[in-house]
């Protein structure tokens, strides 16, 4: 077991530093805007919290408009969820694909700093993930090395990081970001 918490923690810091403002904006995932990653992200935080509790997911479709409140408070219920001993037993899946609940869990947590970082590029804010979470994103690139490696994983193909590049960016370049993509300038 470990704690969410630190990651979801950073994803509510960066959500609440979105202003209205950059909704419409581009993020490092082609095609989506900030309101698409933040759907995105509740629809996540939601199919988890559910994995966790053995329940049927229902995520919801689109981001509402009281997201503001709503998203801190899924991801809130996201990390109690997964503090419960149970949440760790068992099988689940995750985008159709069933594992073991452990592994759910570290799957979240790549969602979770992935998309921070996604999040804050798009924002222009700072991402400071915790090294426990960013151990559990290297977890997940082993996991599931050969499916990324293959091209059917849930990325585009790995970028090269600059030099000299930090684990995050090293982190962002294998899951097909690039380490260097901007926000563009207004005007």
């Amino acid at each position: 077991m470990f704690d969410l918490g630190p990651a979801a923690q950073e994803m509510n810091r960066l959500v609440a530093g979105v202003r209205d403002d950059q909704l419409a904006q581009p993020t490092p995932c082609s095609d989506w805007s900030v309101a698409d990653l933040l759907a995105h992200v509740l629809q996540f935080s939601t199919v988890f919290t559910d994995n966790a509790r053995k329940v049927e997911a229902v995520p919801p479709d689109s981001l509402p408009g009281d997201w503001r409140t709503t998203l801190p408070r899924q991801l809130d219920d996201l990390v109690e969820a997964w503090r419960d001993e149970a949440a760790w037993q068992g099988r689940t899946s995750a985008g159709g694909v069933e594992m073991a609940a452990a592994d759910n869990a570290v799957v979240a947590v790549e969602e979770l700093v992935v998309h921070a970082w996604d999040l804050a590029r798009a924002t222009d804010q700072d991402l400071r993930p915790d090294a426990t979470s960013l151990d559990e994103v290297d977890h997940f690139m082993a996991m599931f090395a050969d499916a990324i490696a293959s091209g059917r994983g849930p990325y585009g193909p790995e970028v090269e990081a600059p030099t000299p590049a930090d684990r995050l960016d090293r982190l962002v370049a294998r899951a097909g970001r690039d380490p260097r993509w901007s926000a563009p300038v207004a005007g």
